[in-house]
């Protein structure tokens, strides 16, 4: 166990002199198994290791998911996702709020990336709230809410990333996000409406017109039907992940040329930008397995795992648990992050309670999305700041009714598994 300890010690100071995540944990596990089993074998699981965790053929999804985003989003859809929503529901109280969080589910199945589709939403949906006489606390609030999102709705790269950590089905992943990812957005319709009907900062928007909300709904139909193909796919079981991924990126690819909204350039800049995430995402899964294979002849997990058995502790305490260091791990860090360093341990440890392991990749990305949102390092706050230029301790007060409702919703999914698991049990 010494050399455990030394092994953290050393991956949490690569982490504070700013080394990438990947590469801190990588690097620690290699030493770690160098100390176990000498330089040569370490070398050797090592080649091993790395390859066969960055050569899987489910790993396919994550780069032709990422471009599938790019190709979409080059289309200028987040404009027109937040006009189309705010032409049917602008009009009232809080209207362009509730907008933004509509437009933000459609970004979410789009993006797969939370802090981009924040980013993405300040810029489209941040003005128009300001212009109508929002408040820069809830306006800010909304953006940045809205963004998490895209952690538990599919095709979320989150989801993509515990299933081939933990090795559990990314299409029953896909499929159990997203009822707690509609669950997640009417929580969050609702805290707006009830702000808008109990203050002043939320009042009405643009005059409602059904010839209007018609036409600018005309302009994201062919991309939503294309995200239901994709999803559809995967639930009715005529396509994997990956399948339907590259069906995902031919559909955008073609919308795109008919639509006008791509070029050459705008198709360049999507695949370099695809690729420049896919390497960090690969990085951070097989730098993860190396640390895990450390963790395999160390046996430190078993250990983990015969503490937990024999403390006693009913296991829904011990999940409440984890659940709490990954809340508190989401104030200082990104969502992959978190999954590379505590799927290792806590999935086992988990898994030996008897909880389902698709249930369990639901209730870990709610929990990693929350943490996106709470102070000190909540990333989505500080995007949202940035893009807005709202001061940052507005847009942290903007959020806590939004963080409360988070955390009761995450209490529902974790009292009622069904809630979660009856679509993939359908679909299976």
């Amino acid at each position: 166990m010494l050399s455990f300890f030394v092994v953290v010690a050393l991956m949490a100071a690569l982490m504070m002199i700013r080394m990438p995540i990947a590469f801190a944990v990588g690097f620690s596990g290699t030493v770690g198994l160098a100390l176990q089993l000498g330089l040569h074998p370490a070398l050797a699981v090592l080649e091993r290791s790395y390859y066969h965790s960055a050569s899987g053929f489910i790993l396919v999804a994550i780069p032709l998911f990422i471009l599938m985003a790019h190709l979409l989003t080059a289309g200028d859809v987040t404009r027109r996702a937040f006009i189309a929503c705010q032409a049917w529901i602008g009009h009232a109280r809080g209207g362009l709020a509730m907008a933004a969080v509509g437009a933000s589910v459609l970004l979410a199945a789009l993006i797969g990336s939370s802090t981009a589709s924040a980013a993405a939403m300040g810029t489209a949906a941040f003005p128009e709230m300001r212009r109508y006489g929002y408040s820069d606390r809830l306006a800010s609030a909304v953006i940045s809410v809205g963004g998490t999102l895209a952690v538990v709705v599919p095709p979320s790269i989150v989801l993509v990333v515990y299933g081939v950590l933990t090795e559990t089905s990314i299409g029953a992943l896909f499929i159990a996000g997203i009822v707690p990812g509609l669950l997640t957005a009417l929580g969050l319709i609702a805290v707006v409406r009830f702000t808008a009907v109990t203050t002043d900062e939320a009042p009405k928007g643009p005059p409602f017109q059904f010839r209007r909300a018609i036409s600018e709904s005309s302009h994201i139909w062919p991309i939503s039907l294309l995200i239901l193909l994709v999803i559809g796919a995967i639930y009715g079981g005529l396509a994997s992940p990956s399948e339907a991924a590259a069906f995902g990126v031919l559909g955008a690819l073609v919308l795109g040329v008919l639509q006008r909204t791509i070029n050459a350039k705008g198709f360049s800049n999507a695949v370099s930008s695809a690729i420049k995430s896919t390497v960090m995402i690969i990085a951070i899964i097989a730098c993860s397995a190396i640390f895990a294979n450390y963790l395999a002849f160390t046996r430190v997990t078993h250990t983990i795992l015969d503490v937990v058995n024999d403390s006693g502790l009913p296991r829904y305490i011990i999940l409440m648990l984890v659940v709490l260091v990954l809340l508190l791990m989401g104030m200082l860090m990104d969502q992959l992050a978190i999954l590379s360093l505590t799927m290792p341990l806590a999935f086992p440890a988990i898994m030996a309670m008897d909880f389902d392991p698709v249930w369990f990749g639901i209730i870990v990305t709610k929990t990693v999305e929350i943490g996106l949102l709470t102070p000190p390092l909540g990333l989505n706050a500080y995007v949202a700041a940035g893009q807005t230029k709202v001061p940052l301790g507005t847009v942290f007060r903007g959020l806590v009714p939004f963080i409360i409702i988070d955390v009761v919703i995450l209490g529902i999914l974790i009292a009622f598994p069904e809630i979660t698991l009856f679509l993939p049990n359908m679909m299976n």
